[in-house]
């Protein structure tokens, strides 16, 4: 008897069109990137495909650049969980950079974990532009 081996990829991942985590719709891909300028609202992550993996528990967490809470508190890592709906399945895991911005700047690592492994784990770094060089960087990719 054949047994399902569940297949998990990352897909795309980068900076996104705005996402309205409401629609079931999932954010379309602007550029395909690891680096991310710091300013309001920008939208990145990365899209997991899941197969033959219907009822599977996934298990997401988000490692932030020591962003304080209200009180100056360091803030706990974002976690979650969703369930993949369907055998044939995508997943949108992301974040925007909000005010204040110089704070949310650094490496942000986001994990997925399917059964106690990793399935998908992708870190981007919000950078702030420096120098003509880098304003370059960004002006090709429309920002």
């Amino acid at each position: 008897m054949s047994k399902l081996r569940s297949y998990f990829e990352i897909t795309s991942f980068g900076i996104y069109e705005n996402w309205d985590e409401k629609s079931k719709k999932l954010p379309q891909i602007k550029t395909f990137t690891t680096k991310v300028p710091a300013q309001v609202d920008i939208e990145f992550g990365f899209i997991l495909h899941a197969k033959k993996a219907k009822g599977k528990r996934l298990d997401w967490t988000m490692y932030h650049p020591d962003i304080p809470d209200d009180k100056g508190r360091i803030m706990e890592p974002f976690e979650g969980q969703v369930y993949v709906r369907n055998n044939d399945w995508e997943f949108y895991l992301g974040d925007t950079v909000w005010e204040p911005v110089h704070n949310k700047v650094g490496d942000w690592r986001m994990v997925i974990e399917c059964d106690g492994k990793v399935i998908a784990d992708k870190t981007f770094s919000v950078l702030i532009e420096h120098g003509d060089g880098e304003i370059q960087f960004w002006k090709k990719r429309g920002y």
